[in-house]
């Protein structure tokens, strides 16, 4: 058992060198599962549930919501499921129902995984079932109480990572070890290996690999075998083709007998190119830059020197700016973890970004220090230099609305205030060694208010994580034998789950008989109906062939292809196959992807049968763009205008859907837009704070109206994006961005929702 135990450690922390940091505790659990499958102390059937969640494709036979404000569609799809599903978990959707406050208490405490569970469930779970709770009700704290699970099961070692010790790394290689550095963006690990080198008093040859470095290369590993010196091969991805050579060479460099203080070191960015045997042989180590505001500020500072701190005449102003910018600096590269809510692209700002920035700041203070030009300053910053990264234009509002703030004359005043919050700020005394004093002091890790975010971008972000980890384990068949939390047999499961599908596919709808019934409509409106149906028809033909192929592969009567097993696999996890999401882009799981499906043929078989929607579902078309188009094509032919002069005006209507008798004269009532990042206040009209845990809040129907010459947008108009579906950068082929709607901005300024990243989807997954 000490043996058991010592080399499960000996993994956990060799494995956790060569992972980088978002990666260890899915190490951490899916070595935790294994050692617990060994030990027949692992449910299969639990922590299958707990992998893939509820996944429901009836909600015909589901028990109403009781209380939609808070229990989320997915969140009472888990409840129902869990009940259904496991043994342990009976009786417990009537408990929720039975005790509410109790378990809505619980909901909205900010560690629940900490917090005993409401009533008798707290003495009745396991430490596998309690992890099921929060995966079900919280799925935003999956990752904390993994932690907890880990350390009740195993040993709070497996979720302490051992930190980096390049030292210990070299005790452990021979000369014929090759050692592997895998590069994150705006990392070196040269001056790190440098210094260890100097420590062994062992010489250290560097080349960076690229077009012509190959026989350099060779002949720096050649010398160092015999002379028995370091050589580092730096960025091997910029030569993957000469990758293979290079591992013969090394290997026949081995074979004749090195030196024994010779060694290789390399450094790479991830690729799928690089040799697998490479890989295996050498030592993997990660090297990742210090993550937080407070660890980046520090970093900034300690590698400032005093000498280009006090170069500049105007030092008063100079400094306070100077900190300013390792604020915006840290700021823009920690925006990444708000996902989609931080930056649409998660950009690679690099120190070269930074130095560029300081320079600009220190020439344009010694050229005229009495009348700063702090527009050109603002532009070079944000559109010339850290503006050259960036490709989305949402991303490079949120630049300059940073820049716009910390690059200002309210910049030189007194205790200048970096956020809502008053921990950050621009300190009064400006020497270099008080800045990394204040730097020091700054908490370990920061709330989202600090970069001008809502609460909820972390829990948004968290969810992701939480998603993401799941279905990773999951694809490494980390989970037992069910689907979704069922068990049995996989075969029959999916043949099951076949058969449903085939019942609750709609039927396809007949183009020729909608195009004669609307003959007489020559509007654009009546092409892009036609258009819709035709896409929307060919998906259904081609699902309801791939149900009926995949039926009778399950039953041995033809043979399961590639793209079949793909299929299967899909459904057995409770999935969309990628094969069926041809005619849109979706995030959504099965068991919702289905009716979703089925609402989208209903409101085309309304439009074609009947007449046009009085409120159309905008999200429900393939091409939202094209429906938009075609509302402006009718109105310019009805006003006998040029189409390129309209645009859109957005007016948010007070009725609902049974309020509303007819359609406009001009444009479309549109419904079924969420925002994400804000809420709408109808009393005041405007964008407000989200509440608490409320992710994502339903806009109310907007009249889309095309109007000539639109004036320019005005003070406390928020010009939001409105996006497909919550993948803001879309793909190639289908970009998720569709247009930019106006909303009043509130009593905050339309800046803020800009930081908050707030946008408006058609979709939710």
């Amino acid at each position: 058992e000490d043996l058991n135990q010592y080399h499960a450690l000996a993994v956990y922390r060799y494995g956790c060198r060569a992972l980088f940091e978002r990666h260890k505790l899915l190490l951490s659990l899916h070595l935790c599962s294994k050692i617990l499958q060994s030990m027949k102390d692992l449910d299969d059937q639990e922590y299958t549930f707990f992998l893939y969640g509820g996944q429901v494709l009836d909600r015909s036979t589901q028990a109403a919501n009781p209380s939609p404000d808070w229990i989320t569609q997915a969140i009472w799809d888990n409840i129902t499921e869990v009940d259904a599903q496991l043994d342990s978990f009976k009786g417990f959707q009537q408990s929720i129902e039975q005790t509410m406050r109790d378990w809505k208490k619980w909901y909205s405490s900010g560690e629940p995984e900490k917090e005993p569970l409401p009533g008798e469930w707290d003495g009745r779970l396991d430490a596998l079932q309690k992890l099921i709770v929060v995966r079900c009700i919280r799925s935003d704290r999956v990752l904390p109480a993994t932690q907890i699970f880990i350390s009740l099961k195993l040993d709070q070692k497996y979720v302490e990572p051992p930190p980096f010790d390049l030292d210990a790394i070299y005790e452990e290689s021979t000369c014929t070890t090759p050692l592997l550095f895998v590069l994150t963006p705006g990392m070196d690990p040269t001056a790190q290996l440098n210094a260890l080198a100097v420590l062994r008093n062992i010489p250290c040859n560097n080349i960076s690999l690229g077009q012509g470095q190959e026989p350099k290369a060779t002949k720096m590993i050649d010398d160092g075998s015999k002379q028995g010196f370091w050589a580092m091969l730096a960025n091997c991805h910029l030569c993957v083709k000469w990758l293979p050579t290079l591992e013969k060479y090394i290997d026949k460099t081995f074979e004749g007998g090195p030196h024994k203080d010779f060694r290789v070191w390399m450094s790479s960015s991830p690729t799928p190119q690089f040799p697998i045997q490479l890989l295996q042989n050498c030592i993997k180590m990660t090297a990742e830059p210090p993550k937080g505001l407070k660890a980046n500020i520090v970093r900034l500072l300690n590698n400032t020197t005093e000498e280009a701190y006090n170069r500049v005449s105007e030092w008063q102003k100079y400094r306070k700016l100077f900190f300013s910018l390792c604020w915006f600096h840290a700021v823009l590269l920690e925006r990444r973890k708000f996902k989609m809510l931080g930056w649409n692209i998660a950009y690679d700002f690099n120190d070269s970004d930074f130095d560029i920035s300081e320079n600009i700041l220190a020439i344009y203070l010694d050229l005229d220090p009495n009348e700063i030009p702090w527009d050109a300053i603002r532009y070079l910053i944000a559109e010339a230099n850290y503006g050259g990264r960036v490709t989305e234009h949402p991303d490079n509002r949120v630049l300059r609305s940073y820049v716009n703030e910390f690059f200002s004359p309210a910049a030189l005043q007194p205790k200048f205030m970096l956020s809502t919050l008053p921990t950050y700020y621009i300190p009064e005394d400006s020497t270099l060694s008080n800045y990394r004093a204040y730097a020091r002091d700054l908490p370990l890790s920061e709330p989202p208010e600090a970069f001008g975010q809502h609460s909820n971008a972390e829990i948004s972000s968290a969810m992701v994580d939480t998603d993401m980890m799941c279905s990773t384990i999951a694809s490494l068949g980390g989970g037992g034998s069910g689907s979704g939390g069922g068990g049995g047999n996989r075969d029959e499961t999916v043949y099951n789950t076949c058969t449903s599908l085939l019942e609750k596919l709609p039927e396809n709808i007949d183009w020729e008989e909608v195009r004669e019934r609307n003959e007489s409509d020559a509007s654009p409106l009546k092409v892009c109906l036609l258009q819709e149906i035709e896409r929307y028809n060919e998906l259904l033909s081609a699902t309801r062939a791939s149900i009926k192929l995949l039926m009778k592969g399950i039953q041995g009567f033809v043979v399961i292809s590639k793209d079949q097993e793909d299929v299967l696999l899909s459904l057995f996890a409770g999935s969309v196959p990628k094969a069926w999401l041809s005619a849109y882009p979706s995030l959504k799981p099965l068991s919702s992807w289905m009716p979703d499906l089925v609402d989208r043929i209903e409101q085309l078989n309304v439009w074609g049968f009947q007449s046009v929607p009085k409120v159309l579902w905008l999200g429900g078309v393939t091409y939202p763009t094209s429906l938009l188009t075609a509302l402006l094509q009718a109105s310019a032919r009805k006003n006998m205008v040029s189409v390129d002069t309209l645009s859109f005006d957005f007016i948010v209507q007070t009725a609902d859907e049974s309020g509303i008798t007819a359609m406009p004269k001009e444009g479309a009532y549109i419904k079924s837009m969420i925002l994400e990042g804000a809420k709408w206040d109808a009393s005041a009209g405007a964008l407000a704070d989200a509440e608490s845990m409320q992710l994502f809040n339903p806009m109310p129907i907007m009249h889309f109206k095309p109007v000539a010459r639109k004036k320019a947008t005005a003070d406390g108009i928020y010009q939001c994006p409105l996006y497909l579906y919550p993948i803001r950068t879309g793909t190639r082929e289908r970009p998720s961005f569709m247009i930019w709607v106006d909303l009043k901005s509130g009593q905050y300024s339309a800046d803020l929702w800009t930081k908050r990243g707030t946008a408006l989807l058609l979709s939710v997954a």
